[in-house]
């Protein structure tokens, strides 16, 4: 058994890779989130039409459950974002600056503060969608006709939709605000070393942080990364 430092750290690192990346995996498999969000939707307006659960409610449980969706898209969008961060620096160890182009790009700069990985984006239309058309469903049905009517017969619990989109509302913003700093944070205290990655175009496939480019120094291509 090897008793080389370096050689340690550099296996170390690579079962911490491996990790990171099933760590990713487990993240953004959150389709199953989505998938239940949708089920359950359909479930309770069964209920609804079987007159088992009254619709005000029924909307409510629905509205609630898009909501824990969202704020698990914005957890995981986090967790995926702060994992490719370590994935890079790792991945810095090893690699090249001349490894951008003949490898990958990404391990260059770090993703965007917000930049939320496609696949959850998807996912967090499809929350706000059910949502939103639910709500609006219900507003058509249970609200606009009575409008205009006496008060005698407003019913309170019609308004339990709007009471629980209402106060959902600020507790995913306060939840997105706090994984944006959880991961700013992130940034400024890893930064990873620097590479030099003039000649690099950064995009929609890999939206880079430009803090990570002011703080970046050059590095001859022929010097090998960290040694290990």
């Amino acid at each position: 058994m090897s008793t080389d430092p370096h050689e340690k750290r550099s296996e170390f690192l690579i079962e911490m890779y491996r990790q990171m990346m099933n760590d990713i995996n487990t993240h953004i498999v959150v389709i199953y989130q989505s998938v239940g969000v949708v089920i359950g939707a359909f479930a309770i307006l069964a209920l609804v039409e079987k007159q088992v659960v009254p619709m005000d409610l029924a909307i409510s449980i629905i509205v609630l459950l898009a909501a824990w969706l969202l704020a698990h898209l914005y957890d995981a969008s986090y967790w995926y974002n702060r994992n490719l961060v370590i994935i890079a620096n790792i991945e810095r160890q090893f690699l090249y600056d001349k490894d951008l182009g003949e490898i990958h790009y990404y391990f260059g700069k770090h993703r965007e503060e917000s930049a939320m990985l496609t696949h959850l984006r998807i996912q967090w239309v499809l929350g706000v969608g059910i949502a939103v058309l639910l709500l609006l469903y219900h507003f058509a049905t249970r609200v606009f006709p009575g409008i205009g009517g006496p008060w005698r017969n407003f019913e309170p619990q019609r308004a339990l939709p709007y009471v629980v989109a209402v106060a959902a509302y600020p507790v995913l913003v306060r939840l997105r605000k706090s994984r944006l700093q959880a991961y700013r944070n992130f940034l400024l205290n890893s930064p990873g070393a620097a590479i030099d990655t003039t000649g690099v175009t950064y995009g929609v496939g890999h939206p880079a942080h430009e803090e990570i480019k002011d703080t970046s120094n050059s590095r001859d291509a022929s010097v090998p990364p960290n040694a290990l």
